[in-house]
């Protein structure tokens, strides 16, 4: 199947919330109408960055409707569908098949770790999944929240599926996906989620980013990815060093938090995150105004 082409820059969009902590469907519309005006490759709807472990199946799908309706036309869309069992993750996959969405992007299963650290069980749990599911999956590695670093013979191993296309690795290390693209399947295609090395990672193969600091300053990026794609290297490893620190923000330090009072800064919005994630201390916000001072949506 890999049918879809992963090249460029996705936003994984942040869920917004009203002050009663419900989905705010009028900013999550105001947010993907202002992306859409960006060269952006598409979206992706309910990945760490949207605190998808905190919503509801209800509000999961409904999410994907409203950034679907909103979506530009040329905008792909990718559903994260990863939940722990098989059974769940293929039918919200194909819950997300049916509403447009092209691709499934599926995070390592984690809960039971004794278990689950294992090769053999991620690739039986990816297997079983894109087996079933009605559009390809990118498997989804971010061991700094799952625990779980899903590891270079695994991802080889998976990348002979025919609906596996690719994975977003999230770990940061461009070692990993230095091998990654001289080992894996001939078409499967290598994404990276850390900003802060998205030029090293192009350098080493891949082909593009789903990067939550494009919710709140996507220009930097788009412009990193296009210096990169007319080789003008100078200008990409210059835009690499402005938005390192901005990215690593709202990343490593501050987290969705930190994204969304940055998102605010810059005419989106951001707006509260859900409990147990705790909101900026002053102090924290001061520091991320002054990161983000010189970049802008």
């Amino acid at each position: 199947m890999k049918s879809i082409a992963l090249q460029g820059v996705y936003v994984p969009t942040a869920s917004p919330f009203d002050h009663a902590g419900d989905l705010y469907p009028l900013k999550a519309r105001f947010n993907i109408e202002k992306l859409n005006k960006l060269s952006l490759a598409g979206y992706v709807v309910g990945g760490s960055t949207g605190e998808t472990v905190f919503l509801t199946e209800r509000e999961k799908i409904e999410l994907w409707e409203l950034v679907a309706s909103a979506a530009a036309p040329e905008k792909q869309l990718i559903a994260g569908t990863g939940v722990e069992s098989v059974r769940e993750t293929v039918s919200l996959t194909n819950r997300a098949a049916e509403m447009g969405y092209k691709a499934a992007l599926v995070i390592t299963p984690h809960y039971y770790k004794s278990q689950l650290n294992k090769d053999d069980a991620q690739c039986l749990y990816f297997n079983a999944v894109a087996d079933q599911a009605k559009i390809p999956l990118i498997l989804y590695s971010i061991p700094q929240n799952t625990g779980i670093d899903l590891s270079v013979e695994a991802v080889i191993r998976l990348s002979s599926h025919p609906n596996i296309a690719g994975i977003k690795e999230s770990s940061g290390n461009v070692d990993k996906v230095k091998r990654l693209c001289a080992e894996v399947g001939n078409g499967f295609q290598i994404t990276v989620g850390s900003a802060p090395t998205f030029y090293p990672a192009l350098v080493a193969g891949a082909v593009g980013g789903i990067f939550a600091l494009a919710n709140a300053a996507p220009y930097g990026i788009i412009t990193l990815w296009e210096a990169f794609r007319t080789r003008e290297m100078e200008a990409a490893e210059d835009w690499q060093n402005r938005i390192r620190r901005p990215a690593e923000l709202v990343t490593s330090k501050y987290g969705v938090a930190g994204l969304k009072h940055a998102m605010d800064l810059n005419g989106y919005y951001g707006g509260q995150c859900r409990l147990p994630l705790r909101p900026l201390t002053p102090e924290a916000k001061l520091e991320i105004e002054e990161g983000f001072s010189e970049l802008k949506g």
